[in-house]
């Protein structure tokens, strides 16, 4: 089976971000681009999802067949979101890490995904996700903060949010950081690419 790709990229910078241009690298890949069925693309850069509200609450638990017809317009932008992660096996997110956590875009992604009954559901054992997704290429980019130390609260709520809808592995490229030292930034992340395209 080929690879069918939700690319999701967070970076408020379009030319200049690190984490758009390392999935870029990661996507056109030989082994990885041979493998490549299909890509849906989703910028959040354009601050165009809708945050919680109350009544988004109220409507997601609402079921769907006693949902009002204001309920069911309230949640098209998200019934298209999950729409997205059902049609593919394998997604990527681009993000930059923003004051040692997740850009409030990808927050507000995040936010509009997690649907109960849509990607997870709650069991006698706990919450189960229910994607159908294989693998998270989480590709990310720091300006100073290390991944996997302390002050890394992304990485940690990303596998946290994957592991919740049914992602069944996670894999980090990371490029952290750059301030220090770019080039060898850029160069961890291209060598764990390879690294991971010769396991496709």
């Amino acid at each position: 089976m080929g690879l069918r790709i939700l690319l999701v990229s967070a970076s408020v910078r379009t030319e200049d971000s690190v984490s758009r241009r390392l999935a870029t690298t990661l996507l056109e890949n030989d082994r990885f681009k041979a493998k490549t069925e299909s890509i849906i693309s989703r910028d959040l850069s354009k601050n165009d999802i809708a945050l919680v509200t109350e009544n988004h609450v109220g409507a997601f638990y609402t079921p769907s067949s006693e949902r009002s017809a204001q309920q069911h317009e309230l949640l098209a932008q998200s019934d298209a979101l999950v729409g997205e992660l059902k049609a593919v096996n394998t997604l990527v997110v681009a993000t930059p890490m923003y004051n040692f956590s997740a850009p409030a875009s990808l927050k507000a992604w995040v936010d509009m995904v997690c649907r109960v009954g849509e990607t997870f559901r709650y069991s006698e054992s706990g919450p189960e996700g229910l994607l159908a997704i294989d693998t998270m290429y989480l590709v990310v980019a720091t300006g100073g903060v290390p991944i996997g130390s302390p002050a890394d609260f992304l990485v940690p709520f990303m596998k946290q949010v994957a592991s919740f809808i049914g992602v069944k592995n996670v894999e980090v490229i990371a490029a952290d950081a750059t301030n220090a030292n770019l080039d060898d930034a850029l160069k961890k992340a291209e060598d764990k690419i390879e690294e991971l395209a010769g396991d496709i």
